[in-house]
């Protein structure tokens, strides 16, 4: 099973991309949410990976965080949610805010999401109603990052937080923390800063 993949992004279609791994081509289908964040092609990526093998076919779908992951396999696991409804739901909704719906038996919230009628809303707020947690799932994201991956991600943030583009935060970050390898973030913000401010 393909758990995560890192590569080139070699295109993007409407509800999936195609990266380059040192030369194969993986078609992976992705929430709307993430698309919309994903550099232009030709920029690194890294995803973690849920793969689904059916008799006929071997599909995978990507995400920007481990949480999102999670929840898209807590989703499947209920009964009349498929993959793509799944992916339906985390396209027009947060993982916070599908925790939100379930932890306040909010169905009406998913319902909205195309695909997702109010008896399928109802039986997720029923059946995730005590696997999800804002705990459980930010644990899985912290325990499956490296310490160097956690301080790649906050200095990201953090660079968006003081106005920088997100795509040119990511790149001057991860190109900072090719070069100099770290494991805090302070160190990577002060690379990236000095690439920023060069243009």
């Amino acid at each position: 099973m393909i758990a995560n993949l890192r590569g080139e992004l070699d295109s993007v279609g409407s509800d999936h991309i195609v990266l380059d791994v040192q030369g194969v081509g993986y078609k992976v289908y992705m929430p709307l949410t993430c698309l919309a964040q994903l550099p232009e092609p030709g920029g690194k990526v890294g995803m973690p990976i849920v793969t689904i093998v059916r008799e006929d076919s071997i599909t995978l779908y990507g995400f920007q965080q481990n949480a999102q992951k999670a929840m898209f396999e807590l989703l499947l696991g209920v009964s009349g949610v498929g993959p793509k409804a799944a992916l339906n739901i985390l396209s027009v909704l947060s993982v916070e805010e599908v925790q939100d719906a379930v932890a306040g038996d909010k169905y009406q919230l998913l319902s909205r999401v195309p695909g997702i009628g109010a008896k399928t809303a109802q039986r997720i707020v029923v059946d995730l109603k005590d696997k999800v947690s804002s705990v459980v799932l930010e644990g899985l994201k912290e325990r499956s990052l490296t310490t160097e991956e956690k301080a790649l991600r906050d200095a990201i943030e953090a660079l968006v937080g003081l106005g920088y583009n997100r795509q040119h935060a990511r790149k001057a970050a991860e190109d900072s923390a090719r070069n100099e390898p770290a494991s805090e973030a302070e160190v990577i913000i002060r690379s990236a800063l000095n690439m920023l401010s060069k243009g």
